[in-house]
């Protein structure tokens, strides 16, 4: 692990009009014994114009916030990332790296092991916790060598959409705890601090011993199912076919008795409303919290109604004087459809993303909850509690040896089928009821997805900044 910083090039990238120089320095190796090198280093990028003294948005090379966006996804592999175009509703955008340096902000994006990744011998080198440990050892790194990099590593903030939010929710909550320590000295990490300033998280894919009765809780009683099934062709490449179908009785048997946990949990949880209302369910998942979910709604869709969007087709959605002031709730969920079928994370059949990601060294999946464990149609492992803890940010949110980020934005799209929307709506109280500071917004319209308003992104960080 070292940082030679006359190793680097300049370079320029344009988009359409809009060119960018920019300094970089690749393939920057964060860890000491890498266990997967070509998924253990990172990319920093910096406005060329400070190395000329220049100042970007009233930024300078010391004062510049360090934006950290992860490629991850599926909780699969992240790759190196660099200004690119990407593509967003068909159309060919900037990716968030262009923008951020455009914007003048330095770009540290790290590469991070993934799931299905094995070394020379056969074993797993990438299941839980290693997409979280080795972006903690990124964060180390431009703590280690902050004397010699741009930019200023008291302000860095993670980015990430749906299992790479979640990582960036993870970096949030988790900061400099012990749990991550005995990791992070085996791939030889940096002695530094890993807390950050801020979370920026779309659609995170968390608290997964928890999502699956909160995602039955809301998707109860809509047991048709439509989705994208992918499939690779002869080259490698995915394409998608739309599948739709009914969930079998035994999948409505499951779907009912999760969603029937689901009060418990939540009123474990004692969340409070920013005016001290406590938000609960009744057995049957009625309640405040309920109550609390329809205005995240119903606050999204007058965004959108004030932004000139036409809602009349919403049948669920109750219009008064140009003001969303009610709506039905099995109604909303009916035209937003269901995606996945019961258990929608920890399956039955033990062949989710998320029971590989819940493998260990020599075993390839795993339960990770009680019910799906005890309801098992495979003979399978429940991974160790540490590990399941270690991927959830709710877990330590009101622990005092974690420093969390004092700074949070989190983006959760109103149609998001993903998971439930209770999942986002959960953190963001958790971390308010802890005194945080929390943006949290439901975009109308808006499916599983991130960095779609960057702009707004990016004036959040700004004022965080300062």
């Amino acid at each position: 692990m070292k940082f030679d910083k006359e190793n680097y090039t300049v370079e320029k990238y344009t988009f359409q009009h809009e060119t960018i120089e920019f300094r970089a320095y690749r393939n920057r190796v964060y860890v000491d014994k890498p266990v997967s090198e070509e998924f253990q280093r990172m990319n920093v990028f910096a406005p060329e114009g400070y190395f000329r003294g220049e100042s970007i948005n009233g930024y300078t090379i010391d004062t510049a916030p360090i934006f950290m966006p992860n490629q991850v996804g599926g909780y699969m592999p992240g790759k190196l990332d660099e200004p690119r175009c990407t593509l967003w509703k068909n159309q060919e955008v900037p990716n968030s790296i262009f923008r951020a340096l455009q914007h003048g902000y330095v770009v540290a994006a790290p590469a991070i092991r993934g799931r299905v990744q094995q070394n020379e011998t056969g074993e797993y080198i990438g299941k839980a916790p290693a997409c979280v440990v080795d972006y903690k050892a990124a964060v180390r790194y431009l703590r280690h060598f902050a004397g010699e990099l741009p930019g200023d590593v008291e302000k860095i903030i993670t980015n990430g959409t749906s299992a790479g939010g979640a990582l960036s929710s993870l970096m949030g909550a988790t900061g400099n705890h012990s749990d991550y320590e005995s990791y992070l000295e085996k791939i030889g990490a940096a002695d530094e601090r890993d807390n950050i300033f801020a979370a920026s998280c779309y659609c995170p894919i968390i608290n997964l011993e928890h999502a699956d009765m909160a995602h039955e809780w809301q998707f109860l009683g809509v047991n048709d199912y439509y989705r994208m099934h992918m499939q690779m062709d002869e080259g490698g490449r995915p394409s998608f076919t739309p599948e739709d179908g009914m969930m079998s009785e035994q999948q409505i048997r499951v779907s009912e008795e999760l969603a029937k946990q689901f009060p418990e949990y939540l009123n474990s949880l004692v969340l409070k409303e920013k005016n001290g209302n406590i938000l609960e369910l009744d057995k049957d998942g009625n309640g405040s919290f309920k109550e609390y979910m329809k205005r995240v709604v119903l606050k999204s869709a007058q965004k959108a109604m004030d932004a000139g969007i036409d809602l009349s087709d919403k049948k669920w959605l109750e219009i008064k004087d140009k003001k969303a002031v009610g709506m039905n709730w099995y109604e909303y969920v009916k035209n937003i459809t269901r995606m996945k079928t019961a258990p929608a994370f920890d399956a039955l059949s033990m062949d989710s993303p998320e029971n590989d990601l819940f493998g260990s060294r020599n075993v390839n999946l795993r339960h990770f909850t009680e019910y799906s464990k005890e309801n098992s149609l495979r003979t399978g492992e429940l991974a160790e509690e540490l590990v399941i803890k270690m991927m959830n940010p709710m877990d330590y949110v009101d622990d005092e040896k974690a420093v969390k980020a004092p700074h949070w934005r989190i983006r959760h799209g109103e149609c998001d089928r993903d998971t439930s929307l209770a999942i986002s709506a959960m953190l963001a109280l958790k971390l308010e009821n802890a005194g945080l500071d929390v943006d949290y917004h439901s975009p109308w319209n808006t499916p599983h997805a991130g960095d779609y308003d960057l702009e707004e992104l990016f004036a959040w960080i700004d004022e965080i900044c300062g």
